[in-house]
């Protein structure tokens, strides 16, 4: 006799919108930074406008994968299509690292031989990049923080940053002269946002692992468990994301009166909504003479 519980709420409509405001001011900007990089002669602002129509796509995928999570469970996908999200995630980090090597060579070429760089130009259309950026990340960090809206997110900060490195660069080429500095931020840069792209590959990894959650103690989820008068311990207890927002438990929990069954059900629900947030949860409850050596490692 086994019994389960789950509520999913999903905000997939909240999410979308943000994440099409942010495409369409991404996209129109990329085209004007890359023309605006390309008669300046800036790598700085090359590759952030290649980063920029990068994350037009980024966003794309990421808007997509919302609108499949959105479709329900069916017999063949009777968990609903939630992991979209997570691939979307990680199929984005993987995009940044090809961006992050890209510019890497470029700029190591460029330090070799030294380009002329118009540094008025380049530092005009940074500053409007920048404006963008920064409305772009406000819209997304006011949506939902999903991995896949966190991917998209890291995409526009990659941007952010981009823009106060042409910023920088296009001041110091205007003030002084020297050239070099402007492949030389890009590979400070590009070592910022690798270290973020790492962080949320192994995020999404996690989760495609059917990980813990990293803010949850299983051993903490038992006890507290088997801490509900009627209940002699808990054991197979497993506990994963099915999504970034979204957490599953299955747990055998041996009883002291299987009589009493029903109402430990709705108690342990209770429990694990309230205190750990866990709404979807399957629980098999056995009786403690069946039990010939009861696990004694998650009892109250």
């Amino acid at each position: 006799m086994a019994a389960h519980s789950h509520t999913n709420h999903h905000h997939h409509g909240h999410v979308g919108r943000p994440l099409m405001g942010a495409l369409a001011l991404t996209l129109i900007f990329a085209v004007v930074e890359a023309v605006s990089g390309w008669l300046g002669g800036s790598l700085t602002l090359l590759g952030d406008a290649g980063h920029m129509i990068t994350d037009a796509t980024a966003l794309g995928l990421a808007l997509l994968a919302t609108w499949i999570a959105k479709r329900p469970p069916s017999p063949r996908h009777t968990f609903g299509l939630g992991r979209a999200e997570v691939i979307a995630a990680m199929t984005n980090g993987l995009l940044m690292f090809a961006i992050v090597a890209f510019i890497v060579v470029t700029a190591i070429e460029r330090l070799r031989a030294p380009q002329p760089v118009s540094g008025g130009v380049v530092m005009a259309v940074a500053a409007m990049g920048l404006a963008v950026n920064l409305l772009v990340a406000f819209i997304l960090s006011r949506g939902e923080r999903t991995l896949n809206i966190r991917a998209a997110l890291l995409h526009v900060m990659g941007d952010v940053l981009g823009s106060i490195a042409a910023l920088a660069a296009g001041a110091v080429v205007y003030l002084t002269g020297w050239t070099p500095i402007d492949p030389l931020l890009s590979l400070l840069i590009c070592m910022i946002i690798l270290v973020s792209s790492v962080k949320l590959m192994g995020d999404a990894l996690h989760v495609i692992m059917e990980g813990v959650p990293p803010d949850m103690d299983l051993n903490e989820v038992g006890r507290a468990m088997a801490g509900i008068g009627g209940v002699h311990s808990v054991h197979d207890l497993h506990i994963w994301m099915l999504s970034s927002g979204t957490v599953m438990l299955s747990a055998h929990v041996i009883v002291d009166d299987i009589n009493r069954w029903e109402r430990l059900l709705t108690d342990l629900h209770h429990l694990l909504q309230e205190r750990f947030n866990i709404t979807h949860a399957t629980l098999q409850p056995e009786p403690v003479t069946r039990v010939i050596h009861p696990l004694k490692q998650l009892q109250g």
